[in-house]
């Protein structure tokens, strides 16, 4: 990794969140934020906006956007990887080989594989390999962040290093970034997180008030736990930032997509429905039967997932999804 002064950014896809990372590095050290369509890459570069994800806000003049890839990632010393899980192997694919050795991989995406059921630094690793790989997350719904609102990540790579200076360049005075070299458990906690959200949403909508949202909560955070510990992380992850600070802003916030797709589904709408209405992934969706698969895999327990599969691909209705979980036989609360 090059000396702090010489740090380069390539932030890879232009979302939200993607958008948001980028603006909050190219403020400290210089950065390129990719996106596929050129109309975007103008308009980021001209209007100084993202009009498609972040209207309201007006990014910074640092800020450099392109629609090449071998030109965001050629002199990177940072790939920023911000391209939902059904994209990530092909755009990682794509730029594997314009991207010099050794250079640090940070995912922003919290989502599965589906085929392989891998994580998204698993299938980093796959594509870009010989480079080390991080995944940065945590609460951070991205216009709270961009709007300047006190808030807090998680930057986990087990390098301690590349960790101390990825913090360096993605803390902003209004964003306190923490390092973590649980790579799994921030991971796991990432993706489950978007499933439970998804079930607190069809409660909300369903009419039910926070004693519903805070046993959802808490017996979601229960079941990211032992999925995690199942899969090697550190169960103290999940009590920090990555696990119970991101469960508690995606189960309780509208501006949730998953949250948002679980509050239609009890509302009564099809998901089919619900998708098409949206200009964003939802990542709960398409990850709850890949982590149904891996609590399979690990002979893990998990009953709030096993009915957001049902209702987001089953067909299940979100009040018999609820019945389903309130009639199961009673047991120990630490079992």
């Amino acid at each position: 990794m090059a000396r702090s002064k010489e740090i380069r950014v390539a932030v890879i896809g232009a979302g939200s969140w993607g958008t948001t990372v980028a603006a909050l590095a190219c403020v400290n050290t210089p950065t390129v934020l990719w996106a596929r369509r050129a109309e975007l890459v103008d308009q980021i570069n001209d209007a100084r906006v993202n009009p498609d994800y972040l209207p309201s806000f007006t990014l910074p003049d640092q800020l450099r956007a392109t629609a090449s890839i071998e030109e965001s990632v050629a002199d990177a010393d940072v790939v920023v990887m911000a391209v939902p899980s059904h994209g990530f192997r092909e755009v990682a694919h794509a730029a594997a080989p314009h991207l010099r050795p050794w250079v640090p991989v940070v995912s922003l995406s919290k989502g599965i594989e589906r085929k392989s059921l891998m994580r998204m630094t698993e299938v980093a690793a796959d594509e870009m390999p010989g480079r080390p790989v991080g995944v940065m997350t945590g609460p951070n719904l991205a216009k709270e962040v961009l709007a300047g609102q006190p808030a807090a990540s998680v930057v986990a790579i087990p390098d301690t290093t590349i960790a101390l200076e990825l913090q360096r360049i993605l803390t902003r005075p209004s964003l306190r970034v923490y390092t973590n070299p649980d790579v799994v458990g921030c991971e796991v906690a990432g993706v489950v997180k978007n499933v439970i959200a998804i079930a607190s949403g069809m409660a909300e909508g369903m009419g039910f008030g926070d004693n519903t949202r805070a046993t959802l909560i808490t017996r979601g955070l229960a079941e990211m736990s032992r999925l995690g510990v199942a899969m090697g992380g550190d169960p103290l992850t999940f009590a920090g930032l990555a696990g119970m600070g991101d469960l508690i802003a995606t189960c309780s916030s509208r501006q949730s997509r998953n949250n948002s797709v679980g509050l239609a589904l009890g509302e009564g709408k099809s998901i089919d429905e619900i998708l098409a209405s949206m200009n964003m992934v939802a990542e709960g969706v398409k990850s709850s039967p890949s982590v149904l698969d891996l609590a399979h895999r690990y002979d893990v327990d998990m009953p709030i997932t096993q009915q957001v599969v049902a209702v987001c691909h089953e067909g299940r209705s979100a009040r018999d999804a609820l019945a389903a979980l309130m009639s199961r036989s009673s047991k120990s609360e630490l079992d």
